[in-house]
């Protein structure tokens, strides 16, 4: 059958065969083209080539069986329809060459415009277009540009200095001041450029252009930027792009064309109106690169307000058929509306807020879209501080606020050296006239980026805002060098510090103050009267009804559980008592680990408890009602003993010069005897209180008499001991039994419950937990330990020995301390948690690792059946959040 291989794939689909659901396939941009054509939009005519034909070029180097044939197919088709031919010298067709994956990936993949004109046609397109032969030329020139590039990677800043002197040559400041003979020429200084680089001519046959654009757009999902902007965003890497073949409109045809993005709402608020840039007589790249400032959408009303008029009406219909914020690009060809693409739109996290919150009120969507439609991630951008500008500090100059924020650090001019500064621990700002997508890296690096020129749906704002960066574009009284900026007479060099805030659009002189959220402020119980944190209200409200996952926090001390349950927590999942060690207490832990005595360890225990029943009080108090989960002493035995390293030397030098000390010498006989090569899997945990007797006798006593006291005051106390690093039934029975004699001597009839559990942190934990569970109450996932040593990584070290060459090998995609090894990590939590219910299905289950807090792995203990995750106070919220989005979206996550 023809337009099929043989093995029956189907790699191409014209606009009218696909919908928005086959984005997978058809990629976003070909999906959404196909949809707009379904629902009558005026949408070029095109196809198609899907991801699976860019899969298996990607995987063989070639493209597959069967494809030529179907786009020369698709291709016979959009000639009859357009009535014109790819390379007819006199009346030629010509299209564009477009990425389109799945995911949005802004400006990380390749485009090439004006593909079939050649040396024999570019007369054809002028008399085409009327006589206009600057146009003609001026697509010719931009045709070379971009395919040589793209295409055949061609120096861009090669051509970019051929139109620069060109410009200069004639006198003025942009394209539009060359004519037809200043662009012929310019041309054929471009084809120079060309054969200088490849080593042959331009080449003149259109459907081998075609071919070289489609292959080129396969091979940039690869290329380095899109891998760089893939991990960022967490886009799997086998997705592959499609290819959209789509005949070219034209916006350079004069003042009556132009080009433009629009909005359906504010992509950097959520405020409803009419957003977006326009810019006459010219093409989509122009916009996009910011190399001309553009004017706000709503001055096309008096440029054409027919096409104006009809280009709201359409975007009325695509949000209410999309029931979002819809990104919108258009052409106007000689006062004629093309829609040439829409997606829903990349957003602020303040606008994914606001915006979902609208649409609920106007019935658009229900609830649970409205939790699915914002994320954690976003949530945590918005308890960033604000810049407090009580001061009134004096702007420096303004620009258009793009993605909002405050973000303060030293200017720099490049992104390699905004890399090179961020990686020794600099805050930068990114400075540049506008980005493109090589400056990705530093975009990543930087806090903060700003630029000369562009607007809000330049590159700059569109892949800021995805990242949630700080950034003002379109700032058009700087004037850039290659190292410092000239605003209204001030010079600003690179490692000057400057601030900018990504609201207003101000950009300043110095580091500016910061305060405090207004969404912290709610969170802390503050009266807010906003409608972001009306949104937020709601959605909160939502997430907490619908999860079914408790939330607890992870705090050391009475100050920090208390403002975690003011954002929320409803409990304590980790109380780490070796932090309450530190300090002015560390002395009385190394005396105690050193005793050599039971008086000494006795004396040294006795100083410890009351101090350990004071913190507890606090604990409890703070969380009056809520169960608290207090972990044994759990340090690695380095960080209490002094340095064997620094000792040994103190004692030499006091030798030679006769002064050693007896103390000195016990001292580093101790610290010989106790030294281990690897602490992490040495005398830790459950290991410590059964060796140092009285140990964990003493913690669980404070633990009990701190209950007593607060039960005899009327408060209801929750305790849960946990026993860290179990990896035999044996240890925690053996624990046990001294905990339930403690408990039950201290507490006795107060009616205080204390629950005893268990950290399954060690992987042969979670391979018997079946055993374990009839020893314990609980099970608490310690992730991080549980990382670390089902992959044998020591966390300490490995992250920067050697992550970021797994990362770049696309070996992790993101490092498994930051979110859970599902295929690992997680199958030994699933285990266990399996295993232990199928002993005591009453057994509680949770997670107290850093991967309590992170959006991605609070879907996965949501969808394994654990009853609460625990992390920091700052987290709650966003763990919250996900909780309920995990509840309403069956387990599946998606913060893309």
């Amino acid at each position: 059958m023809a337009g099929e291989d043989m093995a029956g794939e189907k790699y191409v689909y014209d606009f009218s065969e696909g919908h928005k659901d086959l984005k997978e396939l058809l990629g976003g941009k070909g999906a959404n083209l196909a949809e707009m054509t379904r629902l009558g939009l005026p949408v070029p005519a095109g196809f198609t080539v899907t991801t699976k034909a860019c899969q298996a070029y990607l995987a063989t180097g070639r493209n597959p069986a069967g494809l030529a044939e179907e786009i020369d197919g698709h291709l016979a088709v959009l000639e009859r329809t357009m009535g014109r031919r790819l390379g007819d010298p006199a009346d030629p067709l010509l299209v564009s060459v477009r990425s389109g994956a799945a995911f949005s990936m802004p400006g990380m993949m390749e485009t090439v415009l004006n593909v079939g004109l050649t040396d024999a046609c570019v007369e054809g397109l002028a008399a085409q277009a009327g006589g206009d032969h600057r146009f003609a030329w001026d697509s010719y020139r931009r045709l070379i540009q971009m395919f040589g590039k793209t295409v055949c990677d061609v120096p861009g800043e090669e051509f970019s200095d051929a139109l620069e002197d060109a410009k200069k040559a004639k006198g003025g400041t942009d394209d539009l001041h060359l004519d037809a003979d200043d662009l012929r020429a310019l041309v054929q200084a471009y084809k120079r450029i060309f054969a200088k680089h490849t080593g042959y001519e331009f080449p003149q046959d259109p459907r081998e252009q075609m071919r070289l654009a489609t292959e080129a757009v396969f091979r940039s999902w690869n290329a380095e930027r899109a891998v760089l902007y893939r991990r960022q965003e967490r886009i799997p890497a086998d997705l592959g792009t499609a290819v959209n073949v789509v005949a070219m409109v034209f916006g350079n045809l004069g003042p009556d064309s132009g080009t433009g993005v629009a909005f359906t709402r504010d992509p950097a608020s959520g405020a409803q109106g009419i957003y977006g840039d326009y810019l006459a007589n010219a093409q989509g790249e122009d916009v996009v690169a910011g190399i001309r400032n553009t004017v706000p959408l709503e001055e096309l009303k008096n440029l054409d307000r027919r096409s104006y008029d009809e280009l709201l009406e359409i975007m009325a219909k695509l949000e209410g058929h999309y029931r979002d914020l819809c990104d919108i690009e258009f052409t106007i060809e000689r006062g004629k509306l093309w829609m040439l693409q829409t997606r829903v739109g990349k957003r602020t996290a303040a606008a994914a807020f606001r915006i979902a919150g609208q649409l609920v009120n106007e019935g658009m969507i229900d609830l649970d879209e409205a939790l699915r439609r914002v994320s954690g991630a976003q949530l945590a951008q918005l308890m960033f501080p604000r810049f407090d500008l009580s001061g009134e500090p004096a702007a420096l100059t303004r620009g258009i606020g793009a993605s909002p924020g405050a973000a303060s650090g030293k200017a720099v001019f490049s992104a390699q050296r905004a890399t090179e500064l961020a990686a020794a621990g600099e805050d930068v700002i990114l400075v540049r006239r506008e980005t493109n997508p090589e400056d990705l890296a530093g975009m990543i690096a930087a806090k903060g980026i700003l630029t000369a020129r562009g607007g809000k749906t330049s590159h700059a704002a569109v892949v800021a805002r995805g990242m949630g960066r700080t950034c003002v574009c379109g700032a058009d009284q700087l004037e850039i060098a290659a190292d410092r900026f000239t605003v209204n007479g001030r010079t600003v060099s690179e490692g000057d510090v400057i601030s900018v805030d990504g609201t207003s659009g101000c950009v300043y002189l110095g580091a500016v103050p910061v305060r405090p959220s207004e969404v912290v402020q709610y969170f802390e119980g503050e009266t807010v009267d906003s409608s972001l944190v009306e949104a937020v209200h709601l959605i909160m409200d939502h997430a907490d009804a619908s999860r079914r996952l408790v939330v607890r926090t992870n705090a050391d001390t009475g100050a920090d559980a208390a403002r975690a349950r003011r954002f929320g927590a409803e409990g304590i999942g980790l109380c780490r008592t070796e932090h309450m060690f530190l300090g002015d207490r560390k002395e009385l832990v190394e005396r105690l680990i050193l005793a050599v005595s039971e008086s000494a360890r006795n004396d040294a225990l006795a100083a410890l408890l009351p101090l350990q029943r004071a913190d507890f009080v606090d604990l409890f108090r703070a969380m009056d009602g809520l169960p608290v989960t207090v972990r044994l002493i759990d340090p690695p035995l380095h960080e209490f003993l002094p340095s064997l390293e620094e000792l040994a030397v103190t004692v030499a030098l006091a030798r030679e010069r006769g002064e050693a000390h007896a103390d000195e010498e016990r001292l580093l006989d101790a610290v010989r005897r106790m030294h281990e090569q690897n602490p992490m899997l040495g005398l830790r945990g459950v290991r410590l209180g059964l060796v140092i007797p009285g140990l964990f006798a003493m913690q669980v006593r404070a633990i009990a008499e701190a209950a007593a006291q607060l039960a005899a005051e009327g408060l209801d106390p929750r305790p849960e001991i946990m026993v860290p690093l179990v990896g035999a039934v044996q240890e925690l029975e053996t624990v046990r039994r001294e905990c339930e004699q403690i408990v039950a001597e201290v507490i006795g009839g107060t009616g205080v419950r204390v629950q005893i559990g268990t950290m399954i942190e060690v992987p042969r934990a979670a391979l018997t937990a079946g055993q374990i569970a009839e020893a314990a109450d609980f099970f608490s996932f310690g992730t991080n330990d549980l990382t670390q040593m089902g992959w044998g990584f020591s966390r300490d070290d490995v992250e920067g020995a050697f992550f970021w060459r797994y990362l770049e090998l696309g070996i992790f995609g993101i490092s498994p301390f930051e979110s859970i090894d599902r295929d690992g990590v997680g199958r030994l939590i699933r285990i266990a948690a399996e295993e232990g219910r199928a002993v005591k299905p009453e057994l509680k289950l949770g997670v107290c690792g850093e991967h309590g807090g992170d959006p991605e792995s609070v879907h996965f203990f949501h969808e394994v059946g654990l009853d609460y995750v625990s992390c920091s106070p700052f987290r709650v919220p966003v763990a919250r959040l996900e909780a309920g989005r995990a509840a309403v979206s069956g387990g599946e996550s998606d913060s893309r």
